[in-house]
C-alpha cells in the first residue's frame, strides 16, 4: 500500500508542491562534508526521493553516490533532471524494510524516511538493517520530525523523535556525535521542526 501511496504522490505533485521540498539541503551537506573527507566515500541516501541532495553532492565531487527510494516515479524524475550525469550514481527501488545492501556503506544518510515507520516491527528491521549496512568506520544522519513537529505527513501518520529519543533509539549501535533541532519553512510557509542527529557507528562486527 505504501509504495502506490508514494507512487501516486510523485506522479500528481510538483517537487515544490511537497511539504518536505528544500532547494538546498544544508544541514544534510554540512554534517557530509564534516565527515567525508574523501570524495570516494560511500553514500547513500535513503528516502533520496527527487530531493536535490544528489545534485549537491556530485558538485561537491563525490564519486561513489547511491539513492534508493520507494518510488520509481520520483527516481525517475530525478534522473531526468541530471540527466547524462545520472550515470554517475547507483538508483535503487526498495521500501526500505525490504532493502538487502550487497555491500557496505561509509555514510547512511536520511531525511524523513525514518518516522514514516511507526510500526514496532518496522523500526527494528530498520535498525538492523542501518547497523549491518554500515562499515566498523560509518557513520548514520538521521533527520526525523521532532517532538514538536506534526502528526501526519503525505495523510501518513509519523512517530516523532526528540534528540534523546534518537539517541536512546540507536544507542545498541552507535554513539552520538551531535544532535539539533531545525525549523524547515514548507513551500506552503508551515513549519516542521526536525530532529537532526549525526552518529558514529560503534565498533561491532555483525
Amino acid at each position: 500500500m505504501q509504495k502506490e501511496h508514494w507512487q501516486a504522490i510523485y506522479s500528481s505533485k510538483e517537487m515544490d508542491e511537497v511539504s518536505w521540498y528544500q532547494r538546498f539541503p544544508g544541514n544534510s551537506l554540512d554534517l557530509i562534508k564534516r565527515i567525508a573527507k574523501n570524495k570516494d566515500a560511500s553514500i547513500i541516501d535513503v528516502g533520496g526521493g527527487d530531493g536535490f541532495l544528489v545534485d549537491e553532492l556530485i558538485k561537491l565531487g563525490y564519486n561513489n553516490i547511491t539513492v534508493l527510494d520507494i518510488s520509481e516515479n520520483a527516481i525517475k524524475r530525478v534522473k531526468q533532471r541530471l540527466g547524462d550525469v545520472a550515470n554517475n550514481v547507483r538508483w535503487i527501488i526498495s521500501d526500505i524494510t525490504e532493502f538487502s545492501p550487497d555491500h557496505k556503506y561509509d555514510i547512511w544518510h536520511d531525511r524523513a524516511v525514518f518516522h514514516f515507520l511507526t510500526k514496532d516491527v518496522d523500526i527494528d528491521k530498520y535498525k538492523s538493517l542501518v547497523s549491518s549496512s554500515l562499515k566498523n568506520t560509518g557513520h548514520f544522519i538521521l533527520a526525523t520530525f521532532s517532538e514538536r513537529g506534526p502528526d501526519k505527513c503525505s495523510g501518513l501518520f509519523v512517530r516523532k523523535y526528540s534528540k534523546k529519543d534518537q539517541k536512546l533509539k540507536f544507542n545498541n549501535c552507535f554513539n552520538v556525535l551531535d544532535s539539533f533541532n531545525y525549523d524547515h519553512i514548507t513551500p506552503f510557509r508551515t513549519i516542521q521542526n526536525f530532529t537532526f542527529s549525526l552518529f558514529e557507528r560503534k565498533n561491532y562486527n555483525f
